[in-house]
């Protein structure tokens, strides 16, 4: 391509909303254009990294035995009441009547509609297992589109589902394509990590999100520091406590505290550590249908990760609750604890199961608890409540875990009978017995991906492509193309390139040299040839973008070298 003949249209202005990276230069650099609220349009260099990322998931879907499809945009709005999710998705699915009054929706995600192309077509155990996907754009009527491609309405998402007779076979498929999708981050560039995760709107297990670790990430992830273990600070784990504090010595009894409300004052009045006090956080949980309010006790020392709440009561969401509302039903704030607690719904902490030496409050106002041994309490339930704290030991191994920040690229769950069951999508097993198909889910946000890379490889002049990812592997610039031997040299080293098979671009635009290298730097060619007054005596130099370096070679050896560095 020559950049005289080009569309590249580069700007020295940032979209007034942009604050990521990504955002900035993929508009600056002329990759796409912001057309309304989270909608863009991929302009021509856009579209190429598009495609490159596109055909390595191709690929390695191919690897994998994964047979392509392509399913329509459009979705019939009876499959998403079929499976029950047209509701619980909520406004983010966009509904709209055709001229019959049908209603439909545009696809957020293809659970249903790939469940429909299976359903009586696949009936026997001995057309299994079945792994089929596509690449496609997604619609979700997001509320608050912002950060660019990063939370755009409109976007490229490659999503597979896999079909199964066992969940055995449904194991190995999912390790194969966890397998799959890291080779495909590690093809593109990125530094990633996978971690488990929330299974949220989607349904199913075995969820785990594939994170490309940024520090303008939206996730917070723990990390371990030795081993790979990772998780969403909404999933994350930790491993038992290896150094406890001295527990104090006191009898079971009811002690006055007066005005003593927070665990902080708690834990000075008694001088004791906070890991033996018993802090209870009260949430309304809204369901489906109704609400309740919530109690969850976990240790002083520890905070509430909200979406394991969550899932602990099977809630669709938690909001405060009021001291009002609290009052209503016989409870004081500050002084709320698990004995003889009958008046809320409550659920402890897993770290709290059979704790001793505990205080907490006495259902009273001005009262604790102190020497609780909360063994007495029987059959009551437990679930992991806590948010895992830098410094908290790892799971898996002996290591420590760290906060990190990650852009979420890629979420993989198994689905297990979540959609097959309610749409009646079934086979027939070995025994010639009915069963629903047992299944698998894996997305990958393909546009996103694409401001993944600028937002792990970036500087302050504009992008910097991966080799895999770059529109053009090489730019080679003439300075003056007056100069008509600097010109025939550029442009037989084009055409050599293009013999090689190496992607260049030909900058032989009428414009002055500072102009053409800011273009060079803020699009982010891995490397730009710059054809100048050097060539009289015989050099030229490359740029490496992404460490600046700037190479003299002489004119002869320039190929040689170029295929040094692009390796």
């Amino acid at each position: 391509m020559r950049f005289s003949r080009a569309y590249i249209p580069t700007t020295k202005e940032s979209p007034k909303d942009a604050q990521l990276p990504s955002h900035i230069y993929l508009s600056r650099a002329g990759f796409v254009a912001q057309v309304a609220s989270g909608l863009y349009n991929f302009l021509p260099l856009g579209k190429r990294v598009l495609r490159k990322i596109e055909t390595i998931i191709n690929e390695e879907m191919a690897a994998c035995g994964a047979l392509e499809v392509d399913l329509s945009f459009v979705t019939p709005a009876e499959l998403w009441q079929e499976s029950g999710r047209i509701e619980k998705f909520g406004k983010e699915l966009l509904r709209f009547r055709d001229r019959k009054d049908n209603l439909f929706v545009l696809g957020p995600t293809h659970e249903e509609m790939m469940v429909s192309i299976v359903r009586n077509r696949i009936t026997s155990y001995k057309q299994l297992p079945l792994n089929v996907y596509q690449v496609k754009t997604k619609f979700r009527d997001e509320a608050r589109p912002r950060f660019g491609l990063m939370r755009a309405r409109e976007f490229v998402m490659k999503d597979g589902y896999s079909f199964h007779a066992t969940t055995e076979d449904l194991d190995r498929e999912f390790d194969a394509m966890e397998a799959a999708y890291k080779r495909i981050l590690e093809r593109l560039g990125l530094t990633f990590r996978i971690v488990e995760a929330d299974s949220g709107a989607i349904g199913g297990t075995g969820s785990k999100e594939l994170m490309v670790l940024a520090s303008s990430g939206e996730d917070t992830l723990a990390v371990c520091d030795t081993c790979e273990y990772g998780a969403n600070v909404e999933a994350a784990r930790r491993s038992p406590r290896v150094v406890i504090p001295e527990a104090p010595e006191a009898t079971f009894a009811k002690f006055k505290t007066p005005n003593i409300k927070s665990i902080e004052d708690l834990s000075n009045f008694f001088h004791v550590d906070p890991y033996y006090t018993l802090k209870a956080v009260v949430l309304r949980a809204v369901y489906e249908e109704g609400s309740e309010p919530v109690c969850f006790f976990i240790r002083g020392c520890d905070e509430l990760q909200e979406v394991k709440a969550r899932n602990s009561v099977g809630a669709i969401d938690l909001v405060d609750i009021s001291e009002a509302e609290l009052a209503e039903i016989g409870l004081v704030p500050g002084f709320i604890g698990a004995l003889d607690q009958d008046k809320i719904r409550f659920v402890m902490d897993n770290d709290t199961r059979n704790a001793t030496s505990m205080i907490c409050g006495a259902n009273e106002a001005d009262y604790h608890f102190v020497g609780v041994d909360l063994s007495v309490m029987g059959d009551v339930p437990f679930a992991d409540l806590v948010a895992v704290a830098i410094g908290d030991g790892c799971p898996h191994c002996e290591g420590k875990l760290l906060h990190t920040k990650g852009i979420e690229v890629g979420h993989i769950f198994k689905l297990g009978t979540v959609y097959s069951a309610p749409l009646k999508a079934e086979f027939l097993d070995e025994n010639g017995r009915s069963q629903p198909f047992i299944m698998g889910t894996y997305g990958m946000g393909v546009s996103r991906l694409v401001a993944a890379v600028i937002e792990q490889h970036h500087d302050e002049k504009g992008c910097i492509w991966t080799h895999t990812t770059a529109p053009y592997m090489v730019n080679v610039m003439v300075s003056n193309i007056k100069e008509e031997a600097h010109l025939a040299y550029a442009e037989e080293l084009y055409a050599t390139l293009g013999t090689h098979k190496i992607e260049a671009i030909l900058d032989d635009r009428k414009e002055r040299f500072g102009f053409k290298m800011s273009d060079a730097e803020l699009i982010g060619f891995p490397f730009t040839v710059i054809v100048g007054k050097e060539l009289n005596n015989g050099h030229v130099q490359i740029l490496v973008r992404a460490t600046s370096e700037m190479i003299t070679v002489d004119a002869d050896k320039v190929m040689e070298k170029l295929t040094e560095l692009i390796g």
